[in-house]
């Protein structure tokens, strides 16, 4: 089994506290990333709900999913979210459902056997040990297809505001299946950026119906200084929770599939009012 002294050096881990991210190229093989893909587009044709039960899901100040209950109690399910530019003016998709997809959510990890050898491997345990997880969880998983021509923009946000820990302990482990580049939409992310305390939490309401934001500072992140994190089919990104990150849309004509887990530690406190809840799931690590 692969140890901890061999996945990232004294300098990458430096890099991961001063930064907020760390990329690491070549993390996972091609043939990996191909089987992922493949399942994935496999699982879509399976889940994929009719247009009429479509929950299109936004990464803007619109979130159209928050108040959907399709979307709400997907935490320990795998479900299919729509592209908001996946229909035309008058709600008929443009292409095939499974072609149109944002994403596949949130419990890949743990209900489908290909997702789950791909999200447990000795490498990601390590990892995890060394940026100080003592007892790391597999809260999320996400598979994030980012269409050609369709695939929309994520606006500047953290981790840590949708998935609340306390203390805060999510980091994201989100990995190119396809090449990410400026043209396809790749990840945006401010150096040393989870600095800056969160500006904001999103949880559920009283009645636990929809989302609703508790806004600590109405100012937004700083839109000067982000870098591209441009990334090789394989690579993979470790994202701080409370690293301001984005990508923009696609406008290409190539895909840009990637996925990432959350992983919280199991020592912090998940809170309640998280929009995500596992009621018939019960979290696990990478070893069980």
């Amino acid at each position: 089994m692969t140890t901890t002294s061999e996945v990232l050096s004294p300098q990458q881990l430096l890099s991961f506290h001063e930064d907020g991210y760390l990329v690491l190229p070549n993390f996972v093989d091609d043939g990996a990333c191909l089987t992922l893909r493949e399942r994935a587009l496999q699982l879509a044709k399976d889940n994929v709900p009719s247009p009429q039960e479509a929950t299109i899901f936004t990464a803007d100040a619109s979130a159209q999913h928050a108040a959907d209950q399709y979307f709400l109690t997907s935490g320990d399910k795998i479900r299919c979210f729509f592209e908001k530019d996946a229909f035309d003016e008058n709600g008929v998709l443009r292409s095939e459902a499974h072609l149109s997809l944002n994403k596949l959510g949130h419990a890949m990890h743990d209900l489908d056997p290909v997702f789950g050898a791909f999200s447990r491997t000795p490498q990601m345990a390590a990892v995890a040990q060394q940026i100080g997880l003592v007892d790391p969880l597999l809260l999320q998983s996400m598979y994030i297809f980012k269409q050609p021509r369709i695939g929309g923009e994520v606006n500047s946000h953290t981790d840590h505001t949708f998935l609340w820990t306390e203390p805060q302990s999510v980091i994201g482990f989100w990995i190119a299946i396809d090449d990410a580049t400026t043209e396809n939409g790749c990840l945006w992310a401010l150096p040393g950026g989870h600095r800056i305390p969160v500006k904001s939490r999103s949880k559920l309401n009283q009645s636990r119906t929809a989302t609703i934001t508790e806004v600590f500072d109405k100012d937004p992140y700083p839109s000067e200084g982000l870098v591209p994190l441009e990334a090789a089919r394989g690579t993979m990104v470790l994202l701080n929770g409370t690293l301001p990150h984005r990508s923009g849309p696609n406008l290409s004509d190539k895909p840009r599939h990637a996925y990432t887990v959350h992983v919280i530690d199991g020592q912090a406190n998940y809170l309640s009012d998280n929009w995500l809840q596992r009621p018939h799931l019960a979290m696990r690590g990478f070893s069980n």
